[in-house]
């Protein structure tokens, strides 16, 4: 833990002096002055940050969740069952490499332009890293390991949670990590469109108010976003897959 918060306050300066670097070699009103932005953000963070961060996570988080849901459930199926592969793996396989940015226009006539339509733009954008990392994860656990546990009186249900889900957990937070990174990319797009709050919004309107004081206080709260989820992500491998070394 000592390590990963010296990493962070190195990582901290590093972007901080490449600021100051970038502010006074440039001499240009795009780079905004750091301490003008500090002092920017401070001011902004509860009435104009927050209430944008807010409606943000809530997005990414009801993606994530349902993603989880319906992701893990269909992986662990497919990755038990042959059967149900051999008709959902070219599916899968058709959908998975389209980029889902591309279908934003047609989920938004179809589930309307507020909240919903851009959930499920990134629920699609998650679900199929899940369902393969799941299906993948049940594949690889050996099968002594389920002879065992029917020797042991094990039913399904016992199997799934007991067995099934501890062995694919750390790859579905791994999957998760991939993820998160590209819906915030995503949700930042997603929400330049029929919405007025979101950090992307934020940011894409203070951009074109010509406020770039305002518009780096967004960039900088869209990376406390991410860092918190990674951070959150962190903590549930810690609590859940104690057996792996985390750093």
């Amino acid at each position: 833990m000592k390590q990963s918060k010296f990493s962070t306050f190195y990582a901290l300066v590093f972007v901080f002096f490449s600021w100051v670097i970038l502010y006074f070699w440039l001499d240009s009103n795009i780079i905004a002055s750091p301490l003008l932005v500090a002092v920017t953000f401070s001011k902004i963070l509860v009435p104009e940050l927050l209430p944008n961060l807010l409606f943000s996570i809530f997005r990414i988080l009801s993606a994530v969740i349902i993603s989880l849901v319906l992701g893990v459930s269909i992986g662990v199926l497919t990755g038990l069952y042959t059967r149900i592969d051999k008709y959902l793996a070219p599916l899968i396989y058709l959908l998975y490499p389209i980029p889902k940015i591309a279908f934003l226009p047609v989920f938004m006539l179809l589930f309307g332009l507020g909240n919903l339509s851009k959930v499920i733009i990134l629920i699609a954008i998650i679900i199929f890293q899940i369902i393969v990392t799941t299906r993948d994860g049940v594949r690889n656990i050996d099968s002594k390991y389920f002879a065992s546990a029917r020797s042991l009186g094990m039913g399904s249900k016992d199997i799934y949670f007991q067995l099934v889900l501890p062995a694919i957990l750390p790859g579905i937070l791994t999957a998760l990590r991939i993820t998160v990174g590209t819906s915030i990319a995503v949700l930042f797009f997603a929400e330049n469109f029929a919405v007025h709050y979101g950090i992307g919004y934020y940011i894409m309107n203070s951009w074109s108010m010509v406020n770039y004081p305002k518009m780096y206080c967004g960039i900088i709260a869209v990376s406390l976003l991410g860092y918190f989820l990674f951070k959150v992500i962190d903590f549930l491998e810690i609590k859940f897959c104690s057996w792996q070394k985390v750093n």
